[in-house]
């Protein structure tokens, strides 16, 4: 009894190494120190960036989840590696190690050690901004913004208000998509999120449909190309050798240049909501921009690093989001059929969408989860850890950079039956197979918008927006996936690999998809 007791600790804790003791009356174990973590070595100065060198490297950076599979299969379910010389990263993959994380957190500011050259050019533009903004800025000063902005954000009647007008341009683009073969649909995808972000963001429409707007060197394209080019470029500032700290090298102008100009509509549209609100009747029905502007707490710097994280963070998100759900509903017409009958009882009669249409749709919902769980929006979440924490049975110190491997956890076999299998109906209540053997999902295991106060604070918007979209291009169409094994690129964001090749046909069509 005691040997199988003591195998099944060692299972439990990764192996024989890191179990220390196991009794029958409980768990006694004595954490192993942090220098004794696996991991791949360290050379002097270049730290472990030989390894992802091109055409050599055992890695790539454009493919951090598959970087992970390695590691894990290699080292274990904690690995700490220096891609930096010096500064320590630990790879978590185990839900129960990432609950911790997020536990250690509790009642402080979390921190993260990314966007590292956005900060930079956002402190050396202090006439602009406050501070880097939402995304790069840890500490009080992350959480004197984040509280402001989050207080209309996470009101749901606030998002609410928007479904209207959401609707609206959801419906241009879904007549857009007409009886066509797409070899790429990602750039109209991602006018549809950029139309979308800047109604919420700024209370206007780009046009972004237009004629004029589908030029390349519109403004509604530029804007685009520069979210793109900003994602791009942060994870290899971040991570390589640092030396725009000290001079502008090539990369660093890219984001520069990317970032002026986001930041030059921002201040534009901004000072023409200002110059709107001073002959604007009194209404209760205020739009975000109109709460903040109005935000005693808030100056209008602020609302501008505001809105231009709004520009980068929403465009991409969702783009890549919506072609990944595209991809999978074009590969499976179970699924697309099913999906196809819930917008057709839900939306009777061309009938418009409400905040009750969006509570009922299930199964759209599920579609979404089972997306983000098979190609979420990055391979997992980042901190700073803020308390010394215990990981694997591993002393982790505080200050330690923690990443987070969900999108790998989301993969394995022994946490989903059929874990390549693209299944909505894991996460219909009434489902008794969401995990191995019919146990409920871990709920560290699918971490889309992150957890807890550093969460994604758009996410009700990007779901409610992700919603719409499906359920009307459902509605009015067939569709079928054209093109190969689609798998993504790691940005700051995960980006599709391969062109959305789709072909859509009308359901009020005769004619067969061929």
């Amino acid at each position: 009894m005691k040997m199988h007791l003591n195998r099944s600790c060692q299972r439990l804790f990764g192996g024989a190494k890191n179990y220390s003791s196991c009794t029958a009356t409980g768990f006694k174990l004595n954490p192993r120190p942090f220098e004794d973590i696996p991991g791949p070595k360290s050379l002097p100065i270049i730290g472990t960036l030989y390894k992802y060198l091109p055409y050599i490297g055992e890695y790539n950076f454009n493919k951090l989840h598959k970087n992970g599979f390695k590691k894990l299969s290699k080292y274990g379910p904690l690995v700490k590696e220096e891609i930096v010389s010096g500064v320590n990263i630990v790879w978590v993959f185990r839900p129960e190690d990432i609950a911790e994380i997020f536990k250690a957190e509790a009642g402080k500011h979390p921190e993260r050690h990314s966007h590292l050259a956005l900060l930079k050019y956002r402190k050396d533009r202090s006439h602009v901004y406050n501070s880097g903004g939402l995304l790069p800025t840890n500490g009080s000063d992350w959480w004197r913004i984040r509280k402001e902005f989050q207080k209309a954000l996470s009101k749901p009647q606030n998002i609410i208000n928007y479904i209207n007008v959401i609707d609206n341009v959801v419906r241009q683009f879904v007549k857009l998509c007409g009886d066509k073969k797409y070899d790429d649909l990602l750039s109209l995808i991602s006018r549809l999120f950029l139309e979308l972000t800047c109604l919420v963001a700024f209370d206007v429409s780009m046009n972004s449909f237009s004629v004029a707007e589908m030029q390349v060197n519109s403004r509604s394209s530029k804007l685009i190309d520069a979210a793109l080019t900003t994602n791009s470029a942060i994870l290899k500032l971040d991570n390589g050798i640092q030396l725009w700290k000290y001079f502008k090298t090539p990369l660093y102008k890219k984001l520069c240049t990317s970032q002026k100009l986001m930041e030059e509509v921002a201040i534009e549209l901004v000072n023409k909501k200002i110059d709107d609100m001073k002959n604007k009747p009194v209404s209760t029905n205020e739009s975000l921009l109109e709460i903040y502007l109005k935000n005693e707490n808030l100056d209008v710097k602020d609302v501008v690093g505001m809105a231009c994280d709004m520009l980068l963070a929403g465009v991409d998100t969702t783009s890549y989001s919506l072609a990944f759900a595209l991809f999978h509903l074009g590969n499976n017409p179970t699924v697309l059929e099913k999906l196809q009958t819930e917008a057709a009882r839900l939306l009777v009669d061309d009938a418009p969408i409400t905040a009750a249409t969006l509570r009922d749709a299930t199964y759209t919902k599920a579609v979404i989860k089972e997306t983000f769980r098979m190609n979420p929006i990055s391979v997992g979440v980042g901190r700073i850890l803020a308390v010394d924490t215990v990981l694997n049975n591993f002393h982790i110190p505080a200050g330690t950079i923690v990443v987070t491997q969900n999108q790998v956890t989301c993969r394995l076999p022994e946490y989903f039956d059929n874990p390549n299998s693209f299944l909505p109906e894991r996460w219909l209540r009434d489902d008794k197979n969401k995990t191995k053997n019919g146990a409920s999902v871990h709920p560290y295991l699918v971490l889309p918008f992150g957890h807890g106060p550093r969460s994604c604070i758009a996410r009700r918007l990007a779901e409610q927006n992700l919603q719409m979209v499906l359920l009307r291009l459902s509605k009015e169409y067939n569709f079928k996936w054209k093109g190969g094994l689609l798998d993504n690129v790691s940005l700051l964001i995960n980006k599709p690999d391969l062109p959305i090749k789709m072909e859509f046909t009308s359901k009020n069509n005769d004619q067969l998809l061929t």
